[in-house]
């Protein structure tokens, strides 16, 4: 497999997690020491689901990150680009409405979704600004977005650390745990040229978001940025 570049041609990125699906999930765990556990708590938190509430979960890969909304009564569509990543995803909670859909294209009506949600996934679509004024354009009036992404630890030192963690120590666990170890140096090199908490929260407010802030995880290793749609 040739490793996705980071001008992120979609037919690159889908077929990169074409070939991770099956050990996605345990992979992302290892790799994370089992913090993604509780980040994808504080983004149920975020985006607080209530029951019939419609949610619309981007980038879901194979559901897991679908579930915790399920399980409030919201009815939620996990959507993602990957058909090897959905075919995991169906195999797994066939009850789920899985979609495949482009986040620059969203295969959706004008104003559908009470929050729509997409955790690790923002940095791998090809144009950022686009996708986030498509997430905007199938919220309805009222609603929100909650964003989990990679970002930049806040203390300097920490950085540093963690800067050589993801480039030196990460392809060698990955290659120990996937089954396609080059897919996660690509991971590496794009959260590192990912921009940085306040960089994201201005291109929220560009594509139409307001009110838009952002909490840091694990001192910034993560942080969530949230928005809304005014009526």
């Amino acid at each position: 497999m040739t490793r996705a570049s980071l001008d992120k041609q979609p037919h690159e990125v889908a077929s990169m997690f074409d070939d991770v699906a099956e050990r996605y999930d345990l992979t992302n765990d290892v790799l994370s020491l089992g913090q993604d556990r509780r980040w994808r708590k504080e983004v149920a938190k975020a985006v607080d689901a209530r029951p019939a509430q419609k949610v619309l979960d981007l980038a879901a890969g194979t559901g897991t990150s679908s579930l915790p909304f399920a399980r409030t009564g919201a009815y939620v569509v996990p959507c993602d680009f990957s058909q090897g990543m959905l075919q995991v995803g169906k195999q797994r909670q066939p009850w789920l409405p899985y979609t495949a859909g482009d986040a620059t294209r969203l295969p959706f009506r004008d104003d559908t979704f009470d929050a729509v949600t997409i955790s690790f996934g923002l940095r791998n679509v090809q144009d950022t600004d686009a996708a986030l004024r498509e997430m905007h354009r199938v919220t309805r009036p009222g609603g929100r977005i909650v964003i989990c992404e990679f970002s930049h630890p806040t203390w300097a030192p920490f950085r540093t650390v963690y800067t050589e963690y993801l480039m030196r120590a990460l392809p060698p666990v990955a290659r120990a745990v996937s089954s396609s170890p080059d897919a996660y140096v690509y991971l590496a090199e794009s959260i590192r040229a990912w921009p940085d908490q306040p960089a994201l929260a201005e291109r929220l407010g560009k594509a139409g978001w307001s009110r838009v802030a952002w909490r840091n995880l694990s001192g910034g290793i993560v942080a969530l940025h949230r928005g809304f749609k005014e009526s």
